[in-house]
């Protein structure tokens, strides 16, 4: 991305709040606008059709009022290789939030330490004289989107927003520009740059123009920004300090001492992150997730230990917010030698727990009895008469993300939370 120090006008934020609510209203997606979005057992639901016969029910609901805590991708389906370098950056990412806007510290260092080896391997010699480094890249990640410009800050770190850089360096007019796309229904902004090489890893460049091109109007709506004006605030420079040989993933640091990075092409479960972050196409890409890792003459696939947050499923919650809550609809789920805990946050500090154990019943197949509820306050607990019995069917587990069927055939996508993120 290019670090541009200009603030967003007020009178713009106020047309693309316009532009949030009318997709609201018009599709009835129940859109979130806030990137952590708090689970209410008072709020309402809505119902969607499933397109994918393979593991949903055509009468099936779907849910996307859950915003995932990982960075947006793009939607590009093919495959994709890395070396063992560079998938261990992309192991890294999985799973961090706004892109790196609420990563945890270890997190962070993770991140750092993958981008330091890629950066000491070299990748392209020259990036800029490559026509690899052509074309249009999402970004997945960069260091400081909250002190970097008002734009970033605006757009970068919200989940929901997809936001990419276009360049273009061998034309009779090179240039390099950033994209921030709403959605498919609303629109993008763009903001373009005059861009030149200096040497085989730096493009310099300068911001001349941009616009907002809404889906409802006929008309691009100028950004009312006087570049001429801003003399040096319009000019900078990128370094690309890693481009691979796939010309897959790029890294690149700004003159403002962030580093981001960016890929053209995306591995599948970047792909089902970034489904869950806006919305669409969801089932086709827990499809694709499985069927690439299916052998069903060797697959055996355990319910890992650890701490699981559901970011989506197969239905929304029905009216009964307990009920939602000890069928697993809701909240985390704790997993810890042969127990498993369903814990809720309702509100004013109060918390939902229903803890169980399993066992299990085939290659991939669990028994769950639930049978320990109650409403938690502080250290104190007031029980509640539920149990629950379903079996569970682990389609797909890793170290990130888990995806299963368990009660009423429902489908969820977990996330593995980051406990050096907790205070």
């Amino acid at each position: 991305m290019l670090e541009l120090a200009l603030s967003l006008p007020s009178s713009l934020l106020f047309l693309l709040y316009i532009a949030m609510a009318l997709k609201v209203y018009t599709t009835n997606l129940g859109f979130q606008w806030s990137p952590r979005p708090t689970l209410s057992p008072m709020s309402s639901s809505r119902t969607f059709r499933c397109k994918s016969p393979n593991l949903f029910d055509s009468n099936c609901r779907s849910r996307r009022n859950v915003v995932v805590n990982a960075s947006n991708l793009a939607d590009e389906q093919q495959q994709v290789s890395f070396t063992g370098p560079e998938n261990q950056l992309i192991e890294a990412l999985i799973g961090i939030q706004g892109r790196g806007r609420s990563a945890s510290p270890q997190q962070l260092n993770d991140v750092e330490r993958a981008v330091q080896v890629l950066e000491g391997l070299g990748g392209v010699p020259d990036p800029t004289n490559s026509s690899l480094i052509e074309g249009q890249w999402q970004l997945i990640f960069t260091t400081r989107p909250q002190t970097a410009s008002p734009i970033q800050r605006t757009f970068v770190g919200v989940d929901v927003f997809r936001v990419f850089q276009e360049v273009y360096l061998r034309t009779n007019d090179p240039r390099v520009s950033n994209i921030i796309r709403f959605s498919d229904s609303i629109g993008e902004l763009k903001v373009e740059a005059a861009a030149s090489v200096k040497d085989g890893k730096r493009i310099l460049f300068r911001f001349d123009q941009a616009a907002f091109t809404f889906k409802f109007l006929p008309f691009k709506v100028p950004y009312p920004v006087p570049f001429k004006l801003l003399g040096d605030e319009a000019k900078g420079w990128l370094d690309t300090t890693y481009l691979s040989h796939s010309g897959d993933l790029r890294i690149s640091r700004g003159n403002k001492g962030t580093t981001f990075v960016l890929q053209k092409k995306t591995e599948p479960r970047q792909r089902l992150l970034s489904a869950i972050s806006t919305g669409t196409g969801v089932t086709k890409a827990i499809d694709d997730l499985i069927s690439l890792h299916q052998n069903p003459t060797t697959n055996e696939t355990e319910l890992q230990d650890g701490e699981w947050r559901m970011i989506w499923s197969s239905q929304v919650e029905t009216d009964s917010w307990i009920e939602n809550a000890a069928n697993g609809l809701m909240g985390t789920q704790i997993v810890k030698n042969g127990q498993i805990k369903f814990l809720v946050d309702i509100l004013l500090g109060l918390r939902f727990s229903m803890i169980g154990r399993f066992v299990k019943s085939g290659k991939s197949t669990y028994e769950l009895t639930m049978d320990d509820a109650a409403i938690l306050g502080g250290p104190f607990g007031y029980p509640i008469e539920i149990e629950r019995k379903f079996n569970m069917e682990i389609l797909y587990c890793d170290d990130k993300i888990r995806v299963s069927r368990g009660y009423n055939n429902i489908v969820f996508v977990h996330l593995k939370m980051d406990r050096s993120n907790k205070k």
